[in-house]
């Protein structure tokens, strides 16, 4: 019992407020000339029913194409994330071994450049 009035209410405030809407002139302007142009289009596709047909179906064909193209789009974006999953760790650990291999060899590389000996000449 309480979805029908529910339903009722919306009704009525959807009534209501496209009621309100038509005080505008601009709005019922609008409302006028949009109805005119599908009353014409409504007289014209019925006496032109291939070309209704012919429409229809070159609609759906270019929705169709704009459907499988946003698919194929959205799998291959979803393959390079899986790729850049699995590939992070693997960059991960080798930036890290890097970095522990310039650390290990610092000081093996400071003696290469600068003796022991000359450190005190270096300094002054």
């Amino acid at each position: 019992m309480g979805e029908s009035k529910f339903v009722k209410g919306v009704v009525c405030g959807a009534l209501i407020g496209g009621a309100l809407t038509m005080l505008d002139n601009n709005t019922r302007n609008a409302v006028v000339q949009k109805s005119k142009s599908i009353g014409r289009q409504i007289k014209y596709y019925s006496t032109n029913r291939q070309e209704l047909k012919t429409t229809i179906e070159d609609q759906f064909t270019k929705w169709k194409s704009f459907y499988e193209q946003i698919n194929s789009d959205a799998t291959y974006i979803s393959q390079k994330v899986n790729e850049v999953k699995e590939i992070t760790p693997q960059v991960k650990s080798l930036v890290n071994d890097t970095k522990e291999a310039f650390a290990q060899s610092k000081e093996e590389y400071k003696s290469i450049v600068v003796p022991e000996s000359d450190e005190h000449i270096v300094k002054q």
